[in-house]
Protein backbone atom coordinates (compact mmCIF):
# COMPACT_ATOMS: atom_id res chain seq x y z
CA UNK A 1 0.00 0.00 0.00
CA UNK A 2 1.29 3.57 -0.60
CA UNK A 3 2.83 5.17 2.12
CA UNK A 4 1.25 8.87 3.37
CA UNK A 5 1.68 12.27 0.78
CA UNK A 6 4.80 14.15 1.61
CA UNK A 7 4.47 17.64 1.55
CA UNK A 8 5.45 19.80 -0.83
CA UNK A 9 8.90 20.73 0.20
CA UNK A 10 9.65 17.45 0.01
CA UNK A 11 7.97 16.88 -3.79
CA UNK A 12 9.18 19.94 -4.94
CA UNK A 13 12.46 20.38 -3.47
CA UNK A 14 12.39 24.43 -3.76
CA UNK A 15 15.54 24.41 -1.81
CA UNK A 16 17.44 22.87 -5.54
CA UNK A 17 15.81 26.76 -7.65
CA UNK A 18 17.42 29.24 -4.94
CA UNK A 19 20.94 31.06 -4.34
CA UNK A 20 22.94 29.37 -1.31
CA UNK A 21 22.06 32.71 0.50
CA UNK A 22 18.40 32.73 -0.23
CA UNK A 23 16.04 31.93 3.03
CA UNK A 24 15.12 28.49 2.72
CA UNK A 25 12.33 26.53 5.35
CA UNK A 26 14.95 23.70 5.85
CA UNK A 27 17.55 26.07 7.99
CA UNK A 28 14.17 27.98 9.21
CA UNK A 29 14.39 29.33 12.67
CA UNK A 30 10.59 28.06 13.06
CA UNK A 31 7.58 28.99 14.70
CA UNK A 32 7.12 30.46 18.07
CA UNK A 33 4.64 27.47 18.70
CA UNK A 34 5.49 24.31 16.34
CA UNK A 35 3.26 22.59 14.26
CA UNK A 36 2.88 20.04 12.01
CA UNK A 37 4.62 20.59 8.16
CA UNK A 38 1.74 21.83 5.73
CA UNK A 39 1.06 19.43 2.59
CA UNK A 40 0.86 20.86 -0.80
CA UNK A 41 2.56 24.22 0.23
CA UNK A 42 5.75 25.46 1.62
CA UNK A 43 6.05 26.99 4.80
CA UNK A 44 6.31 30.50 3.42
CA UNK A 45 3.68 30.16 1.12
CA UNK A 46 1.22 29.10 4.44
CA UNK A 47 2.49 32.28 6.01
CA UNK A 48 1.47 34.31 3.21
CA UNK A 49 -2.07 32.56 3.23
CA UNK A 50 -2.35 33.41 6.68
CA UNK A 51 -1.74 36.84 6.03
CA UNK A 52 -4.30 37.04 3.23
CA UNK A 53 -6.80 35.86 5.14
CA UNK A 54 -6.00 37.81 7.95
CA UNK A 55 -8.44 40.54 9.16
CA UNK A 56 -5.60 43.08 9.18
CA UNK A 57 -5.13 42.65 5.71
CA UNK A 58 -8.83 42.94 4.79
CA UNK A 59 -8.93 46.19 6.30
CA UNK A 60 -6.28 47.30 4.16
CA UNK A 61 -8.65 48.11 1.39
CA UNK A 62 -9.79 50.73 3.53
CA UNK A 63 -6.88 52.30 5.03
CA UNK A 64 -5.06 55.36 3.33
CA UNK A 65 -2.21 54.97 1.25
CA UNK A 66 -2.26 59.63 0.77
CA UNK A 67 -5.49 60.79 0.46
CA UNK A 68 -8.07 59.90 3.43
CA UNK A 69 -10.43 56.86 1.49
CA UNK A 70 -13.50 58.39 1.14
CA UNK A 71 -11.82 61.31 -1.43
CA UNK A 72 -12.17 59.07 -4.47
CA UNK A 73 -12.57 55.19 -5.61
CA UNK A 74 -9.38 55.57 -7.94
CA UNK A 75 -6.42 56.17 -5.25
CA UNK A 76 -4.08 53.51 -3.75
CA UNK A 77 -5.17 52.26 -0.49
CA UNK A 78 -3.00 50.02 1.95
CA UNK A 79 -4.11 46.73 0.23
CA UNK A 80 -3.59 47.77 -3.90
CA UNK A 81 0.08 49.45 -2.24
CA UNK A 82 0.87 45.96 -0.64
CA UNK A 83 -0.26 43.96 -3.54
CA UNK A 84 2.27 46.51 -6.04
CA UNK A 85 4.94 45.73 -3.39
CA UNK A 86 4.49 42.23 -3.78
CA UNK A 87 4.52 42.10 -6.97
CA UNK A 88 7.86 44.34 -7.53
CA UNK A 89 9.02 41.77 -4.85
CA UNK A 90 8.46 38.50 -6.64
CA UNK A 91 10.42 39.83 -9.58
CA UNK A 92 12.96 40.74 -7.75
CA UNK A 93 13.70 37.69 -5.83
CA UNK A 94 12.81 35.45 -8.67
CA UNK A 95 15.80 38.18 -10.65
CA UNK A 96 18.32 37.34 -7.47
CA UNK A 97 17.55 33.82 -6.86
CA UNK A 98 15.66 34.50 -3.80
CA UNK A 99 12.77 33.32 -1.93
CA UNK A 100 9.47 34.66 -4.17
CA UNK A 101 7.35 33.04 -1.46
CA UNK A 102 8.69 34.98 1.84
CA UNK A 103 9.47 37.78 -0.20
CA UNK A 104 5.65 37.68 -1.07
CA UNK A 105 4.73 37.25 2.37
CA UNK A 106 6.60 39.60 3.68
CA UNK A 107 5.89 42.23 1.16
CA UNK A 108 1.84 41.25 1.66
CA UNK A 109 2.32 42.20 5.81
CA UNK A 110 4.45 44.91 6.09
CA UNK A 111 1.88 47.54 6.48
CA UNK A 112 -0.75 45.76 8.45
CA UNK A 113 -0.21 47.48 11.36
CA UNK A 114 -0.89 51.12 9.87
CA UNK A 115 -3.25 53.35 11.53
CA UNK A 116 -6.04 54.90 9.57
CA UNK A 117 -5.13 58.31 7.75
CA UNK A 118 -1.75 57.12 7.20
CA UNK A 119 1.15 58.60 8.59
CA UNK A 120 -1.32 61.60 10.25
CA UNK A 121 -2.82 58.69 12.01
CA UNK A 122 0.52 57.21 13.20
CA UNK A 123 2.01 60.43 14.31
CA UNK A 124 -0.77 61.24 16.41
CA UNK A 125 -1.29 57.80 17.58
CA UNK A 126 2.59 58.19 18.16
CA UNK A 127 2.10 61.48 20.46
CA UNK A 128 -1.22 60.15 22.42
CA UNK A 129 1.14 56.82 23.60
CA UNK A 130 4.36 58.59 23.93
CA UNK A 131 3.97 58.17 27.93
CA UNK A 132 3.53 54.63 27.47
CA UNK A 133 5.97 53.86 25.32
CA UNK A 134 5.07 54.87 21.87
CA UNK A 135 3.51 53.48 18.87
CA UNK A 136 5.79 52.38 15.97
CA UNK A 137 3.76 51.32 12.81
CA UNK A 138 6.19 48.63 12.32
CA UNK A 139 6.44 46.89 15.68
CA UNK A 140 2.37 47.34 15.23
CA UNK A 141 2.36 44.69 12.29
CA UNK A 142 4.15 42.76 14.23
CA UNK A 143 1.94 42.69 17.14
CA UNK A 144 -0.90 42.12 14.71
CA UNK A 145 0.92 38.71 13.46
CA UNK A 146 1.78 37.73 17.05
CA UNK A 147 -1.16 38.71 18.99
CA UNK A 148 -3.85 40.65 17.77
CA UNK A 149 -5.29 38.49 15.19
CA UNK A 150 -7.74 36.01 16.76
CA UNK A 151 -8.32 33.34 14.04
CA UNK A 152 -6.69 29.81 15.69
CA UNK A 153 -7.52 27.82 18.38
CA UNK A 154 -3.66 26.29 19.49
CA UNK A 155 -2.38 30.24 19.53
CA UNK A 156 -2.38 33.87 19.54
CA UNK A 157 -2.00 35.37 16.19
CA UNK A 158 -1.04 34.18 12.89
CA UNK A 159 2.35 31.97 14.46
CA UNK A 160 4.47 33.09 11.62
CA UNK A 161 7.65 31.68 10.48
CA UNK A 162 10.99 34.09 12.25
CA UNK A 163 11.76 34.95 8.72
CA UNK A 164 8.70 36.04 7.68
CA UNK A 165 8.50 38.12 11.03
CA UNK A 166 11.70 39.40 10.58
CA UNK A 167 10.90 41.51 7.62
CA UNK A 168 7.92 42.89 8.64
CA UNK A 169 9.99 44.27 11.61
CA UNK A 170 11.71 46.99 9.14
CA UNK A 171 12.88 49.40 12.13
CA UNK A 172 13.15 49.16 15.64
CA UNK A 173 13.63 51.45 18.47
CA UNK A 174 16.58 50.19 20.60
CA UNK A 175 14.23 50.35 23.95
CA UNK A 176 11.51 47.82 21.90
CA UNK A 177 14.20 45.81 20.44
CA UNK A 178 15.44 44.38 23.60
CA UNK A 179 12.20 43.11 24.39
CA UNK A 180 12.20 41.23 21.30
CA UNK A 181 14.79 38.14 22.23
CA UNK A 182 16.17 36.81 18.94
CA UNK A 183 13.49 39.29 16.48
CA UNK A 184 15.13 42.23 18.26
CA UNK A 185 19.22 41.22 18.04
CA UNK A 186 19.95 42.61 14.78
CA UNK A 187 18.73 45.88 15.69
CA UNK A 188 20.89 46.17 18.85
CA UNK A 189 23.88 44.94 17.05
CA UNK A 190 23.82 46.37 13.85
CA UNK A 191 22.88 43.54 11.48
CA UNK A 192 21.05 42.99 8.69
CA UNK A 193 17.83 41.14 7.97
CA UNK A 194 17.56 38.36 5.09
CA UNK A 195 17.35 39.22 1.50
CA UNK A 196 14.18 38.78 1.05
CA UNK A 197 13.51 41.32 3.53
CA UNK A 198 16.25 43.41 2.11
CA UNK A 199 13.87 43.44 -1.45
CA UNK A 200 10.38 43.91 0.48
CA UNK A 201 12.09 47.03 2.20
CA UNK A 202 13.30 48.48 -1.29
CA UNK A 203 10.02 47.44 -3.10
CA UNK A 204 8.00 49.24 -0.93
CA UNK A 205 9.71 52.34 -1.77
CA UNK A 206 9.72 52.26 -5.34
CA UNK A 207 5.50 51.34 -4.99
CA UNK A 208 5.36 54.04 -2.93
CA UNK A 209 7.29 56.72 -4.76
CA UNK A 210 6.14 56.14 -7.96
CA UNK A 211 2.42 55.19 -7.18
CA UNK A 212 2.34 58.22 -5.20
CA UNK A 213 3.39 60.33 -8.20
CA UNK A 214 0.36 58.63 -10.00
CA UNK A 215 -1.92 59.56 -7.21
CA UNK A 216 -1.13 63.01 -7.42
CA UNK A 217 -0.97 63.87 -10.50
CA UNK A 218 -4.77 62.24 -10.62
CA UNK A 219 -5.79 64.24 -7.48
CA UNK A 220 -4.26 67.68 -9.33
CA UNK A 221 -2.14 68.43 -6.60
CA UNK A 222 1.27 68.02 -8.80
CA UNK A 223 1.52 68.18 -12.35
CA UNK A 224 4.13 67.27 -15.23
CA UNK A 225 6.04 70.37 -15.39
CA UNK A 226 7.15 69.76 -12.05
CA UNK A 227 8.12 66.76 -12.15
CA UNK A 228 10.23 66.94 -15.17
CA UNK A 229 12.34 69.28 -13.06
CA UNK A 230 13.32 65.72 -11.66
CA UNK A 231 16.01 63.46 -13.63
CA UNK A 232 14.35 60.60 -12.87
CA UNK A 233 10.84 61.63 -14.49
CA UNK A 234 12.17 63.62 -17.48
CA UNK A 235 14.31 61.28 -19.03
CA UNK A 236 11.77 58.83 -19.26
CA UNK A 237 8.63 61.87 -20.42
CA UNK A 238 11.42 62.43 -23.08
CA UNK A 239 11.65 58.54 -23.83
CA UNK A 240 7.77 58.08 -24.19
CA UNK A 241 7.25 61.50 -26.15
CA UNK A 242 10.13 60.68 -28.87
CA UNK A 243 7.88 57.20 -29.39
CA UNK A 244 4.84 58.48 -28.93
CA UNK A 245 4.68 61.65 -30.18
CA UNK A 246 1.70 63.94 -29.00
CA UNK A 247 0.36 61.22 -26.21
CA UNK A 248 -1.34 63.40 -23.59
CA UNK A 249 -3.34 62.29 -20.41
CA UNK A 250 -3.61 59.63 -18.39
CA UNK A 251 -1.68 57.09 -20.79
CA UNK A 252 1.28 59.55 -21.14
CA UNK A 253 1.49 59.06 -17.06
CA UNK A 254 0.76 55.69 -17.29
CA UNK A 255 3.73 55.40 -19.47
CA UNK A 256 6.50 56.93 -17.74
CA UNK A 257 5.72 55.25 -14.32
CA UNK A 258 5.85 52.12 -15.77
CA UNK A 259 9.12 53.09 -17.33
CA UNK A 260 10.52 54.28 -14.03
CA UNK A 261 9.35 51.30 -11.85
CA UNK A 262 11.48 49.32 -14.48
CA UNK A 263 14.53 51.78 -14.47
CA UNK A 264 14.86 51.20 -10.98
CA UNK A 265 13.90 47.43 -10.84
CA UNK A 266 17.23 47.30 -12.86
CA UNK A 267 19.23 49.22 -11.39
CA UNK A 268 18.36 47.90 -8.12
CA UNK A 269 19.13 43.98 -9.57
CA UNK A 270 22.19 44.93 -11.05
CA UNK A 271 23.59 46.61 -8.56
CA UNK A 272 22.24 44.03 -6.08
CA UNK A 273 24.41 41.61 -7.95
CA UNK A 274 27.30 43.34 -7.58
CA UNK A 275 26.88 43.67 -3.68
CA UNK A 276 26.10 40.12 -3.42
CA UNK A 277 29.26 38.75 -5.59
CA UNK A 278 31.35 41.16 -3.46
CA UNK A 279 30.41 39.41 -0.66
CA UNK A 280 29.92 35.98 -1.67
CA UNK A 281 27.83 35.13 1.10
CA UNK A 282 27.25 31.39 2.10
CA UNK A 283 24.40 31.19 3.85
CA UNK A 284 21.58 33.60 4.80
CA UNK A 285 23.74 33.66 8.39
CA UNK A 286 26.31 35.40 6.44
CA UNK A 287 24.04 38.14 5.19
CA UNK A 288 22.94 38.89 8.62
CA UNK A 289 26.24 39.62 9.57
CA UNK A 290 26.73 42.37 7.17
CA UNK A 291 26.40 45.76 8.48
CA UNK A 292 25.02 47.10 5.66
CA UNK A 293 22.32 45.96 3.02
CA UNK A 294 23.34 43.75 -0.10
CA UNK A 295 20.18 44.94 -1.80
CA UNK A 296 20.62 48.29 -2.66
CA UNK A 297 20.29 51.08 -6.15
CA UNK A 298 23.52 52.54 -7.17
CA UNK A 299 24.89 55.87 -5.98
CA UNK A 300 23.10 57.92 -8.70
CA UNK A 301 19.63 56.00 -8.40
CA UNK A 302 19.78 56.26 -4.93
CA UNK A 303 20.21 60.40 -5.13
CA UNK A 304 17.47 60.42 -8.27
CA UNK A 305 15.15 58.36 -5.23
CA UNK A 306 15.91 60.82 -2.70
CA UNK A 307 15.42 63.42 -5.19
CA UNK A 308 11.77 62.15 -5.85
CA UNK A 309 11.17 61.39 -2.45
CA UNK A 310 11.99 64.93 -1.47
CA UNK A 311 9.84 66.32 -4.14
CA UNK A 312 6.79 64.45 -3.06
CA UNK A 313 7.33 65.53 0.60
CA UNK A 314 7.41 69.00 -0.28
CA UNK A 315 4.58 69.56 -3.23
CA UNK A 316 1.93 66.56 -2.33
CA UNK A 317 2.35 65.65 1.40
CA UNK A 318 2.46 69.35 2.28
CA UNK A 319 0.03 70.35 0.26
CA UNK A 320 -2.58 72.32 1.81
CA UNK A 321 -5.41 70.02 0.67
CA UNK A 322 -3.36 67.50 2.15
CA UNK A 323 -2.18 69.00 5.05
CA UNK A 324 -5.83 70.03 6.00
CA UNK A 325 -6.46 66.26 5.81
CA UNK A 326 -4.16 65.30 8.16
CA UNK A 327 -4.66 68.03 10.26
CA UNK A 328 -8.56 66.68 10.98
CA UNK A 329 -7.47 63.18 11.11
CA UNK A 330 -4.93 63.88 13.88
CA UNK A 331 -7.15 65.73 15.88
CA UNK A 332 -9.80 62.97 15.46
CA UNK A 333 -6.83 59.78 16.74
CA UNK A 334 -6.58 62.24 19.56
CA UNK A 335 -9.76 62.94 20.57
CA UNK A 336 -10.77 58.91 19.96
CA UNK A 337 -7.70 57.98 22.28
CA UNK A 338 -7.99 60.54 24.87
CA UNK A 339 -11.68 59.59 25.33
CA UNK A 340 -11.63 55.49 25.16
CA UNK A 341 -8.73 55.97 27.70
CA UNK A 342 -10.52 57.47 29.99
CA UNK A 343 -13.68 55.36 29.48
CA UNK A 344 -13.30 51.69 28.35
CA UNK A 345 -17.00 51.43 27.90
CA UNK A 346 -16.75 53.33 24.99
CA UNK A 347 -15.06 50.46 23.46
CA UNK A 348 -16.82 46.97 22.08
CA UNK A 349 -16.69 44.54 25.05
CA UNK A 350 -14.12 42.87 24.00
CA UNK A 351 -11.88 45.49 23.44
CA UNK A 352 -13.01 46.52 27.10
CA UNK A 353 -12.19 43.27 28.49
CA UNK A 354 -8.31 43.03 26.23
CA UNK A 355 -7.81 46.11 28.03
CA UNK A 356 -8.58 45.32 31.42
CA UNK A 357 -6.55 42.45 31.46
CA UNK A 358 -3.52 44.66 29.73
CA UNK A 359 -3.78 46.97 32.66
CA UNK A 360 -4.04 44.45 35.23
CA UNK A 361 -0.39 43.17 34.00
CA UNK A 362 0.61 46.43 33.20
CA UNK A 363 -1.15 49.27 34.42
CA UNK A 364 -1.76 52.61 32.40
CA UNK A 365 0.35 51.43 30.11
CA UNK A 366 -1.48 48.15 29.23
CA UNK A 367 -4.95 49.98 28.84
CA UNK A 368 -2.97 52.48 26.56
CA UNK A 369 -1.68 49.76 24.59
CA UNK A 370 -5.47 48.06 24.33
CA UNK A 371 -6.74 51.72 23.11
CA UNK A 372 -3.89 52.09 20.88
CA UNK A 373 -4.39 48.64 18.94
CA UNK A 374 -8.14 49.14 18.52
CA UNK A 375 -7.69 52.48 17.27
CA UNK A 376 -4.91 51.18 15.09
CA UNK A 377 -7.19 48.22 13.63
CA UNK A 378 -9.65 50.85 12.52
CA UNK A 379 -10.27 51.76 8.61
CA UNK A 380 -10.30 55.65 7.82
CA UNK A 381 -14.18 55.39 7.43
CA UNK A 382 -14.87 53.34 10.66
CA UNK A 383 -12.71 55.48 12.87
CA UNK A 384 -14.78 58.90 11.13
CA UNK A 385 -17.83 57.24 12.14
CA UNK A 386 -16.85 56.35 15.56
CA UNK A 387 -15.92 60.21 15.85
CA UNK A 388 -19.16 61.42 14.75
CA UNK A 389 -20.78 58.80 16.90
CA UNK A 390 -18.89 60.00 20.28
CA UNK A 391 -18.72 63.67 19.41
CA UNK A 392 -21.66 64.87 16.84
CA UNK A 393 -24.42 66.10 18.70
CA UNK A 394 -26.77 64.62 16.08
CA UNK A 395 -25.75 61.11 16.64
CA UNK A 396 -26.65 59.16 19.35
CA UNK A 397 -26.75 55.84 18.71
Amino acid sequence: MPGPVPSMSTQLAPAARLAPYAASEQASHGRRVPEDSPNYRSEFQRDRDRIVHSSAFRRLEYKTQVFVNHEGDMFRTRLTHSIEVAQIGRAVARALGLNEDLTEAISLAHDLGHTPFGHAGQDALNRCMKPYGGFEHNLQSLRVVDELEQRYADFNGLNLCFETREGILKHCSRQNAEQLGELGRRFLLGRQPGLEAQVANLADAIAYNNHDVDDGLRSGLINLQQLRELSLFERQYQVVQAEYPGLDGRTLTHEIIRRMINRQVVDLLKTSEQAIAAIAPQDIEAVRQQTRPLICFSEQMKGEHQALKHFLHEHLYRHYRVHRMSVKAQHMVNELFGAMFEDLRLMPGEHQQRARQMEAVAGESGRARAVADYIAGMTDRFAILEYRKLFSPGELT
